[in-house]
């Protein structure tokens, strides 16, 4: 099992959850993260570091998200570790609490 970024961090990009990572398995888009589930070792420390509670366990990814856990696989390949917090995306507040994000993932 791994952990997997869903829908909440599109256009947040909130990093505390990079800084508790102990394997440096996050990677870093333009306004998402992702987790390569071959590096997560399945710790859950960056579960409860999230402030839009994006990240589940994979077996636990609601049904409605579950093509997150192959866009993490995905883009985990494509992008690069991040491995030191940053600041959120400028108007993070604001797309915290929209719904239906998805479209705007940039990949």
């Amino acid at each position: 099992m791994t952990y997997v970024v869903t829908e909440a961090c599109v256009k947040c990009k909130y990093t505390d959850c990079v800084e508790v990572c102990p394997v440096d398995c996050f990677r870093e888009g333009a306004n998402f993260l992702a987790i390569d589930p071959d590096e997560c070792i399945d710790c859950a420390l960056c579960v409860a570091e999230c402030p839009v509670e994006a990240i589940y366990a994979e077996s636990d990814v609601p049904e409605e998200q579950r093509d997150f856990i192959r866009i993490n696989a995905e883009l985990a390949t494509r992008w690069k570790p991040i491995i030191e917090r940053k600041p959120p995306l400028p108007d993070a507040d604001e797309w915290a609490t929209i719904k239906d994000k998805k479209g705007l993932l940039e990949r």
